[in-house]
């Protein structure tokens, strides 16, 4: 069933569907939450990958050691408490009593210390924190201390990061494997076992509630209190097609459904039993990211080229439509929910657009009619339609674009080769962070600039990764905007990835369902009403 076919001859209010009776009996389907994700779960390893839809797998199968609450402050999440000590050179971590991994062995400082050094590995913030420490050590079962070479003013909002790699807290004999071989076995810590019997690829993800699971004393609040598990079981519904996805929360075969298509939310809005809201104020963006290994785009001429041409309206009105509440453009490095956000050089995007001129940069950058491999997605909607538009603005820019188009998990395995296009790698893609994960040069995964060392795409800058040390160093935040103009007019000149717009999806879920907890939409600590 296809969305369009879908809404041909739509009555008003409800929308007939043909689809399957339930499995679930009435009594079972009350203990079980009917959860359609926005992507598959590609790997079980969260290291693996910075796919939204594995990390949410992750945040039901494990803890961190904090986490943020609703406001996106740093609370205490499998971590008891901490202290700091020579001035701000020693930090002890104390773990909360009672809690154990699924297997039913004790969480202990040995594991948490195995899992950071594994995680810092991987982590654009977390090689930070590497780089600075000078020994990690376990005092007893609970108590571990890190101890810095040089002060990390951001420790905890390292190690409670919700996106883009996670601290995630691993049994040591996991968190021992090299975090470039992703692990196939769930031994978690947090509040849901994975059920490997029942994986489907491509069609289900099933996890059980951990009866032996400890919850944060504190209250729920995101990621920063207690992660209940109301439900006995929860089941990814994998549905690509958004049609068949509205059709079958309408039909209540479905409880919550996490990111509406935009031209479907009208429909789901008129259903009394559903409700339509936003969970995630933090919005989406999306980037054109070069992979900066191999020719054209080692060349930051032709990268530049593209600034002519690129126009991030289209982008966002493929996927968005024209109403303006839903998106934004004249976007820089920074989501709007950051203050950093702000305008420096951005009259690169925002002037007029224009192909010749493109093409001409091209024609001076000597760029001799390489193919240019696009990763396309084409069952994840957005990225395959933005991944359509890029092709054709490439091709029109005067680069030979071709789309190499597969399913999203083939696209992760893809954009982790560093092998040249014509040996399986890659040239561009289109990249989707939340804007939880772009806030500041710390955590923005795709501001680093450290070569082979970086996110996919694997750019090369010193003066990025200078003026990202020193926002490091910096002591307030009028100082950090101060750094942050500078950072994105240096970006400009180096272009690691071209924004291409911001824009806000909401999320429907059957009115017997209580309301998700605002920031991330994460199936945890919500119960049938």
């Amino acid at each position: 069933m296809h969305r369009r076919s879908l809404l041909t001859g739509m009555a008003a209010a409800a929308l007939p569907v043909s689809l399957p009776a339930p499995a679930l009996t009435q009594g079972t389907a009350a203990h079980t939450l009917r959860f359609i994700p926005q992507a598959d779960v590609t790997s079980l390893d969260p290291m693996s990958t910075t796919s939204y839809g594995v990390r949410n797998h992750g945040h039901m199968c494990w803890d961190t050691l904090y986490g943020p609450d609703t406001n996106f402050v740093m609370r205490p999440q499998l971590a008891e408490g901490h202290v700091v000590e020579d001035d701000g050179l020693r930090w002890v971590f104390t773990l909360r009593p009672g809690t154990k991994f699924h297997d039913g062995t004790p969480i202990r400082a040995q594991d948490a210390i195995a899992s950071i050094a594994r995680w810092s590995a991987r982590d654009t913030l977390g090689q930070t924190l590497r780089a600075r420490t000078e020994a990690m050590t376990a005092l007893d079962d609970r108590r571990f201390e890190i101890r810095l070479k040089q002060k990390f003013g951001p420790m905890l909002e390292a190690l409670g990061k919700p996106s883009s790699y996670p601290c995630f807290i691993f049994p040591e004999r996991f968190a021992t494997v090299d975090p470039t071989t992703p692990f196939t076995e769930v031994v978690g810590s947090g509040p849901y076992r994975f059920v490997a019997s029942e994986r489907l690829s491509g069609a289900r993800v099933v996890y059980q509630k951990f009866a032996d699971y400890v919850p944060n004393p504190n209250p729920p609040s995101l990621l920063g209190g207690a992660k209940h598990a109301h439900f006995e079981r929860v089941v990814f519904n994998i549905m690509p097609d958004s049609g068949t996805a509205a059709a079958a929360i309408q039909a209540g075969e479905i409880d919550w459904y996490e990111q509406v298509a935009p031209d479907l939310r009208p429909v789901l809005a008129r259903n009394r039993d559903i409700t339509v809201e936003r969970v995630d104020f933090g919005g989406l963006m999306a980037h054109l990211r070069f992979n900066h290994l191999h020719a054209p785009f080692d060349d930051v001429r032709v990268r530049r080229a593209l600034l002519h041409s690129i126009n991030q309206a289209d982008f966002m009105t493929s996927i968005m439509g024209t109403d303006r509440a839903l998106w934004s453009d004249g976007m820089g490095v920074f989501p709007r929910s950051s203050p950093l956000a702000n305008d420096e050089g951005l009259s690169v995007l925002t002037g007029p657009r224009s192909f010749d001129r493109a093409r001409a940069a091209l024609r001076e950058a000597g760029y001799a009619n390489q193919p240019v491999t696009v990763l396309h997605p084409t069952d994840v909607v957005n990225n395959n339609t933005m991944t359509t538009v890029l092709t054709d603005a490439l091709k029109r820019s005067g680069l030979n674009a071709e789309s190499a188009t597969s399913d999203w998990g083939t696209v992760l395995q893809r954009r982790g080769r560093m092998n040249p296009p014509s040996e399986g790698g890659w040239n561009a893609l289109i990249v989707l962070f939340g804007g939880v994960d772009l806030g500041n040069p710390g955590v923005h995964p795709l501001l680093r600039a450290n070569g082979r060392q970086a996110w996919f795409g694997w750019p090369t800058s010193p003066a990025l990764e200078s003026l990202r040390d020193e926002w490091l160093e910096a002591p307030d935040l009028d100082t950090q905007k101060g750094i942050a103009r500078r950072l994105q007019a240096q970006f400009w000149q180096d272009v690691p990835f071209i924004p291409l717009g911001q824009y806000f999806v909401d999320s429907a879920w059957r009115k017997d369902i209580s309301a998700p907890q605002k920031g991330m939409a994460l199936p945890i600590n919500v119960r049938r009403v």
